[in-house]
Formats: C-alpha cells, sequence, structure tokens
C-alpha cells in the first residue's frame, strides 16, 4: 500500500490510522477531519462552517422571524461545523429561535422519525436546518406526511436528490453544495505530491454553493458538481 485516502464518519474512532503512520503510509481524509492531525498527511473539505452560515443568511432574507428545528450528528466534525455556522449566524437576532434539535446521524431512515417527534411537540415550526441532503429529505418526508405544508428546509450536500426537488417542491429552501468532484482531483493530485516527497498543505477548504430556485438551473440536477 503506498497510500491511504479515509472518509471519516466518526472523527475520533480511527484507531487504525496509528498503523498506516508506523508504517510510513501516507493518508489523506476526505470530505471531513479527524481528531487526531499527526495520523494525516492532508485533509480535504468543504467550508463546512460557511455551509451553515450561506443557508442561516438565506433564511434571514426570506423570513423576518422563524422558529427552527435542527436536525444534528454530533460526532463528525463536518456536520458539527455546518449547523455551529448556522447558529453563529442567528445568534444576535433574537427574531430566530431554536425550539428543538436533535440527533439524526446524517440518515433519511432515522431523521423522518426523528422529525415527526419533533413536530408532535411543536406546533409552530418554520425551519428545518439540517447537517446534510439525507437527513433533509427525512425531514421533508415527515414534514409532508403530517401535512405541515409551511416549513422551510435546509440542507448540506448538492445532492441530485434534493436539487431535484429544490424546483419541484416549494418546502425545500436550498442545500449548501459540496464538490465531490473536485475532492477527488484535489486528493489525487496531493496523493502524488506526498508520494514525489513534495509538501502539501495539512487541510485544504474547498468553497460551497448555495443552490436555490434562484440559481437551480445553473446545475446539474442528475449528477454532482
Amino acid at each position: 500500500v503506498d497510500g491511504i485516502f479515509v472518509n471519516p464518519i466518526v472523527s475520533n474512532k480511527l484507531t487504525s490510522l496509528e498503523s498506516a503512520r508506523k508504517a510510513g503510509i501516507p493518508v489523506i481524509a476526505i470530505d471531513a477531519a479527524v481528531d487526531n492531525g499527526d495520523f494525516i498527511d492532508c485533509t480535504i473539505e468543504s467550508d463546512n462552517y460557511d455551509a451553515g452560515v450561506l443557508c442561516a443568511q438565506d433564511m434571514m432574507k426570506r423570513l423576518q422571524s422563524a422558529n427552527i428545528v435542527l436536525l444534528k450528528h454530533s460526532t463528525a466534525e463536518s456536520a458539527k461545523s455546518r449547523i455551529q455556522g448556522f447558529i453563529d449566524t442567528i445568534k444576535n437576532n433574537p427574531q430566530y429561535h431554536i425550539v428543538d434539535s436533535a440527533e439524526c446521524e446524517g440518515q433519511l431512515e432515522r431523521a423522518m422519525p426523528v422529525m415527526q417527534n419533533v413536530l408532535e411537540r411543536h406546533s409552530k415550526v418554520d425551519v428545518v436546518m439540517s447537517l446534510n441532503d439525507p437527513s433533509a429529505l427525512g425531514a421533508l418526508a415527515a414534514i409532508e406526511s403530517m401535512k405541515r405544508t409551511n416549513i422551510l428546509v435546509y440542507g448540506v450536500d448538492g445532492t441530485p436528490d434534493l436539487k431535484s426537488l429544490i424546483k419541484q417542491s416549494p418546502l425545500v429552501a436550498g442545500t449548501a453544495a459540496q464538490s465531490p468532484i473536485q475532492f477527488g482531483r484535489l486528493a489525487a493530485k496531493n496523493m502524488y505530491s506526498i508520494l514525489n516527497r513534495k509538501d502539501v498543505p495539512e487541510i485544504i477548504e474547498v468553497p460551497v454553493t448555495l443552490i436555490t430556485k434562484d440559481n437551480i438551473d445553473t446545475f446539474n440536477v442528475r449528477g454532482w458538481q
């Protein structure tokens, strides 16, 4: 093995990377950081914090006030950064109130029942900020099943599934889009540099773009960007 690429779902449970480090095998983390950066030569990830900021800014343009639900995955650093960016953007604006939050591990099948439980607890919800697109889809399914047709949903990823719904559903406000294609290109380029004993950045942040009904026509809804 000359090099390893990892996509860490849980940032603090990658003890096998210590073995790679001892063996002198370079490791590049893609899409999420690892708690112990000593085991990683380069981390390539989206500007996850800004993803949350963009969603919050768009919401504030649309709504003068809002009761907000957060769907989270608190063991994933990328997910935590997205939610924190959203929270920090609205924190000095008391008209935007977080009424509830719930863990769904970024999975559609967990997000739907979790969101149904939240809606049963709260008669007034205006916005759902989801850590990623699968959880946004789960939230959307729950909202539709309970006929709550006045709730806006934000996701993060830019998946074809959610992009296709931006035009179709008035409930889907937008998604802060990542660029997996750019991840792949940067990962390959930097691994070649490492193997050729060239210095590479410890962290490479790839910008995100908010996709809404205003700009959806400039994106490929059948694939990734």
